[in-house]
């Protein structure tokens, strides 16, 4: 396999440097209901009978119980906190699947839309997120105004950005952040129409947006430039890619080749993706990290599948039996001074009453069983010690 490519690298030699990584992070809608602040309860997914954004905080009680009557803005975090929050990791970064605003500018024929009042920013901070990844398929479902507020509140709570700006040139731009005796991680962060990002959201050179991409060779190309631009101030380069249906195992032929071509030609260190609600298969290229899907940390579905009185329960049902989307999973990474993965350990989540806490021995054996099984082909397994997954490659 190859080595990534691009010059030796700033970081002091021998120093790890300590990604922490989760995937979706669905504050909006029924999450932001039960945290201190809240939006205006009122929705419109007419497609499944619910016009109401507490309708899912019902299902959630009717699935596991009722909810703890006193509630701050840690709850979603369960007993994780101390994990997200502790000094193990460098970097924190997360896929951030929601507008923070207030804003009312609903994003027309769109069937699902997301928001967090920023009053609840203090549940970003208390898990000590450093770097949130904005281009997916819901930063804009509260229109332009909902975009720039979402921006300058997260960085106003000094919380960086990436992949989504007033232009085409802010949403290209990386978040450099520097690890102190280490060197700087530049996180760039992407979406494809797979992970049903509008193409209209696509920034333009004077047009806000998000960065959509194809994967395609002049894609390759377009993130080769970006990257080798801020190579002279960054040692480790992560691109956080919005990718791929929501459901399924497979890991698609173009997006292997896609990540394959990102390390070998445009010299990217760690792949960052998400879109699926649920776990993916992992692979390690040319010594580097390519997570394909990280699954959902934090998100609202927790009863949806009790909902029987519509045409996509059954669905739901299946879903939920096969690919276990409650199911989610805490990485931390630790690359050497050149980049390259030198372990990877990954803690076990559970959604349950609307918070993620750590899983149990049966689910942490099912997540351990998938990723043996489906990373297989991919030259990947995991050991399981004390309620921890450990990469093998």
């Amino acid at each position: 396999m190859s080595a990534a490519a691009g010059p030796a690298p700033r970081g002091a030699a021998g120093e790890a440097i300590r990604l922490l990584l989760c995937g979706d992070v669905m504050l909006g809608r029924g999450i932001d209901q039960i945290l201190p602040h809240s939006n205006a309860p009122a929705i419109d997914e007419s497609w499944r009978g619910i016009y109401d954004a507490r309708t899912f905080v019902d299902l959630a009680v009717r699935a596991s119980g009722p909810l703890p009557p006193s509630r701050d803005d840690s709850y979603v975090w369960g007993d994780l906190l101390s994990e997200l929050a502790g000094a193990g990791a460098d970097l924190r970064l997360v896929n951030l699947e929601t507008a923070v605003t207030t804003s009312n500018d609903a994003w027309p024929n769109k069937n699902i839309r997301y928001r967090m009042h920023p009053g609840n920013l203090a549940t970003l901070l208390r898990a000590k997120v450093d770097c949130c990844a904005l281009a997916n398929n819901h930063v804009l479902d509260w229109g332009y105004r909902g975009l720039g507020e979402t921006i300058a509140k997260l960085h106003g709570a000094g919380i960086r950005t990436a992949g989504a700006g007033a232009n085409r040139g802010e949403s290209d731009a990386p978040a450099v952040i520097e690890v102190p005796g280490k060197g700087r991680v530049a996180v760039f962060s992407f979406a494809t129409p797979s992970s049903f990002t509008p193409p209209s959201w696509a920034a333009a050179a004077d047009k806000p947006g998000v960065g959509l991409i194809l994967l395609t060779e002049p894609f390759v190309a377009h993130i080769a430039k970006l990257i080798g631009a801020v190579r002279p101030e960054a040692d480790i380069v992560v691109v956080s890619l919005h990718w791929g249906g929501n459901w399924g195992h497979e890991i698609a032929p173009e997006m292997r080749a896609f990540a394959h071509r990102l390390i070998d030609e445009a010299g990217v260190d760690v792949i960052h993706g998400h879109s699926p609600h649920h776990v993916r298969a992992i692979e390690v290229y040319g010594g580097r990290l390519v997570l394909y899907g990280c699954g959902d940390l934090i998100d609202d579905y927790e009863g949806v599948t009790l909902q029987r009185d519509h045409a996509h329960a059954g669905i739901a049902l299946e879903r939920q039996n096969r690919f276990r989307p409650q199911l989610g999973l805490i990485y931390r990474a630790e690359l050497d001074s050149s980049g390259a993965l030198r372990a990877l350990e990954m803690t076990p989540v559970r959604i349950r009453q609307l918070r993620a806490n750590r899983a149990d021995a049966d689910d942490a054996r099912w997540l351990e069983e998938m990723l043996n099984r489906e990373g297989k082909a991919l030259g990947t397994s995991v050991v399981r010690e004390n309620g921890v997954l450990k990469l093998r490659w």
